[in-house]
């Protein structure tokens, strides 16, 4: 089963879902997550109070939308865009993340966020 997440970035409000690992259920039993965030190209990274290793899930190249967890950093990412790392249309990551949740719909709004801004994500039900 997967649960609903809302995600406050700054002003911005997004919804996302978290997936069926073992990380995402970690995030999803620490709800809520209040951290300020930073950015790294078109990624937005932050702290979290989970610690995972590595899973089955985890890569280095992902798609807009996906959010990671980072076990070096013990953080949460955002992808939405090109990173330093980036060739072409590919998303690189810094590191290999577990891929633990999508955002859903428009991710475009992502770009006016700043370093810094304050991030809240919260429990927004279940779903199917």
């Amino acid at each position: 089963m997967s649960h609903k997440i809302n995600i406050k970035v700054g002003n911005i409000e997004l919804e996302g879902i978290l997936n069926d690992t073992p990380t995402a259920k970690l995030i999803w039993e620490r709800l809520p997550i209040e951290s300020s965030g930073n950015l790294w190209g078109e990624e937005i990274y932050f702290s979290i109070p989970v610690s995972s290793e590595l899973d089955k899930t985890a890569r280095d190249t992902v798609e807009v939308g996906e959010l990671g967890y980072w076990p070096t950093g013990k953080a949460l990412c955002i992808f939405f865009g090109p990173t330093p790392l980036s060739e072409g249309n590919e998303i690189i990551s810094a590191d290999k993340v577990n891929i633990v949740g999508r955002i859903i719909g428009d991710i475009s709004r992502l770009k006016e966020f700043e370093d810094g801004d304050f991030i809240t994500l919260s429990r927004g039900g279940s779903s199917q």
